[in-house]
């Protein structure tokens, strides 16, 4: 009896470390280490799959893993971007017509935390999404944002002064708040990176290339690589995804 529970506790153990490397990002965020913050989120995000993997492996799922997982991930992937766009907004060299309002716009980054919030609640509600995702996954919207945010804010060099002109646009990082709220509740299909049939290619043409297609992506373009496979995702599921 002990034993079966210590190991229901495996996964929530990993999940609370998902939810504490969460929380130092955000601090770093604030103090001013970009880069070390995103790391921090990367390192949340290997827990965030382990949890699900040792839950698995253990057969040891729960309701409470359920909700607990979901609330790290607010945190990892819901608050911790938006506190990265609410830096590269706030400190935005060239506000241009927002200047007046800049340090007040920053706050609408914020929505992008509620709208995540949003989303992990409805998605523990939402039975058709056992082998697919409906709406962008918050980690995936974490991928898209941050390297954006490290790139506008300088924290990272980009390949190319046009990405760096696009990252540092404050009209391109408002609108990304819309845009990231929206996909996060939206019902558009995605698919789930879960290779079928033993990973045949004939069955995961699409899931393979988008990975292929990705390291490429993030070989070429860098930091700026990451966001960019996050958009490829997104086309190839509304192309491709059943």
């Amino acid at each position: 009896m002990k034993l079966q529970l210590l190991k229901s506790q495996v996964p929530n153990a990993l999940t609370l470390l998902n939810l504490m490397f969460g929380v130092a990002a955000i601090i770093h965020v604030l103090e001013g280490n970009l880069v070390l913050a995103a790391v921090l989120i990367a390192f949340a995000a290997v827990f965030d799959f382990m949890d699900g993997f040792a839950a698995r492996l253990l057969k040891v799922n729960s309701e409470l893993g359920k909700q607990l997982d979901s609330l790290a991930d607010v945190v990892s992937f819901g608050v911790a971007p938006a506190i990265f766009l609410f830096t590269a907004i706030n400190n935005n060299a060239e506000p241009g017509i927002f200047e007046v309002f800049q340090h007040v716009l920053a706050y609408s980054a914020l929505l992008i935390a509620a709208f995540s919030g949003y989303r992990l609640a409805k998605f523990n509600l939402d039975v058709r999404q056992s082998s697919s995702f409906i709406g962008l996954p918050t980690p995936a919207n974490a991928i898209f944002i941050i390297p954006i945010a490290l790139i506008a804010t300088g924290a990272v060099q980009s390949e190319g002064n046009l990405i760096f002109s696009i990252c540092s646009n404050i009209w391109f990082q408002l609108l990304l708040i819309p845009v990231s709220c929206w996909l996060l509740v939206s019902e558009v299909h995605l698919f789930a990176l879960k290779f079928s049939r033993g990973g045949k290619f004939s069955t995961n043409r699409v899931k393979y290339i988008f990975l292929g297609v990705s390291v490429i992506l993030v070989a070429i373009l860098g930091w700026a690589g990451l966001s960019a496979a996050i958009l490829l995702y997104i086309i190839l599921s509304v192309l491709f995804a059943k």
